[in-house]
């Protein structure tokens, strides 16, 4: 444990009209201030109720909670000034806290402050800023796994990757050994077993790497595009699917002229919808206005992780897109296609079904281990896409104990550093600074 020598304090309830409002105080002086402005002695364990003052002026009354070190979310002594809402007293007894020995908390800094002092890990960290972010429940029961998790439970991501790494190492200490010993004193299975247990490796590591990529879906949402020709019926279906009029629905050809954004959840998966200018195929005259949500366009249908595209309009468009990411719809029922999905925004009929598609999709999608998703919360997904790489690229036929151990120990190395690398400072100011100030 490594305590802070200062005492930091923020209201830790957002600002603003309410029943209740929490000023938190953490550090060395938390007691004493919290007994000059009380005029009471805090007591672990028990809700002391007071009036809260600075130089004879009360400035509210409400609640006081202590929590001793190390008992305490962050690990020091911490008290709780619960007063009333609104912007006015939690102001105070906060300025209060700042005249008595405080100084105003950064962003994010009790969360660290229980990181630094063992109090959680920084994948748990990670997993509360999820939990707090979270748009869907699945989202929230995701986050909550991950902030539940401790050392001993299997869906600890260190713990996970602590054990590939210890198993890598198992296998490379067979191969070093190997080279050690005369050929004639190793098993004939020798290298058929080293490479069932390294494809054993190799499957674990693809499960881990698609649990962390559904992570970043449940974390950051889906990206989901309508792509169509104007007056395909785009903003139609997207007020079908958020079963609201979120988009202005017209007849007249480039009514939307930028792109429209939505949230909403999608069988458990949060999902950014998006509505987009209608592009028109070349050679057909539009304003400047238009023409840039047509690039704006062409820009989100590749970034997107689904695309909704309107019958063919995907295949002659000319643009890219990896036809896994594509489920054509055909938007009028009456004129059903067996290769597209019949969506009738009218009638909301096959909208329940489009729903279900997107959702497969996305689980497909976590499911894949091919690219690596980059974010504060799956830093070791770039470890284990790498370590995979070279361990199922292993030729245990060929017998080389030589090259097939310097291959695995690479493969150790590199998931060892996963688990074993220090926290910089950029790492941590990257993941508390998105916290809000009080937590």
């Amino acid at each position: 444990m490594t305590l802070r020598e200062d005492t930091i304090a923020a209201v830790a309830t957002p600002l603003g009209r309410g029943g209740v409002a929490v000023v938190r105080v953490s550090g060395p002086c938390a007691f004493e201030i919290a007994s000059t402005i009380s005029s009471k002695d805090p007591r672990v364990g028990r809700i002391v109720f007071a009036r809260f003052s600075e130089g004879g002026k009360i400035l509210d009354e409400g609640l006081l909670l202590s929590f001793k070190a190390p008992h305490s979310f962050t690990g020091e002594d911490v008290v709780e000034f619960q007063c009333h809402g609104g912007t006015v007293a939690p102001q105070r007894i906060l300025d209060a806290a700042v005249h008595a020995g405080a100084r105003l908390a950064r962003r994010g800094e009790f969360t660290e402050r229980a990181f630094l002092n063992g109090k959680m890990s920084f994948e748990q960290a990670e997993a509360l800023l999820d939990f707090i972010d979270a748009k869907t429940e699945r989202a929230a029961d995701a986050a909550l796994g991950e902030l539940v998790a401790d050392e001993s439970s299997v869906s600890g991501i260190r713990h996970t990757v602590r054990r590939f790494y210890d198993e890598a190492v198992a296998v490379s200490s067979e191969l070093e050994y190997s080279l050690d010993v005369d050929e004639g004193d190793l098993a004939d299975s020798f290298f058929e077993e080293l490479e069932a247990k390294t494809l054993s490796l190799v499957k674990a590591i693809d499960a881990e790497a698609s649990r962390l990529k559904e992570r970043r879906i449940l974390r950051d949402g889906a990206l989901v595009v309508l792509l169509g020709p104007p007056n395909a019926g785009k903003s139609s279906l997207l007020n079908a699917i958020l079963s609201e009029a979120r988009a202005i629905v017209s007849d007249v050809a480039g009514t939307t002229r930028d792109s429209i954004e939505a949230w909403a959840d999608i069988c458990g998966w949060p999902v950014k919808l998006v509505d987009t200018a209608g592009i028109r195929k070349g050679g057909e005259n539009f304003g400047e206005i238009e023409a840039e949500g047509v690039r704006r366009s062409e820009e989100l249908a590749k970034k997107a992780d689904i695309v909704i595209a309107f019958g063919d309009f995907a295949d002659g468009c000319g643009i890219e897109l990896d036809p896994s990411k594509v489920i054509k719809i055909t938007p009028k029922c009456d004129l059903k296609r067996g290769d597209c999905l019949n969506v009738s925004a009218l009638t909301h009929e096959g909208v329940e079904e489009l729903k279900l598609e997107i959702a497969s999709r996305l689980e497909c999608l976590a499911a894949s281990a091919d690219e690596v998703e980059r974010g504060d919360g799956e830093r070791y997904l770039s470890s284990l896409v790498r370590a995979r790489g070279i361990l199922s690229a292993a030729d245990f036929k060929s017998c080389d104990a030589v090259l097939l151990g310097n291959e695995v120990r690479r493969a150790s190395q590199i998931l060892g550093e996963a688990v074993g690398a220090d926290y910089g400072d950029d790492l941590l100011n990257s993941l508390f600074s998105r916290f809000c100030v009080g937590k």
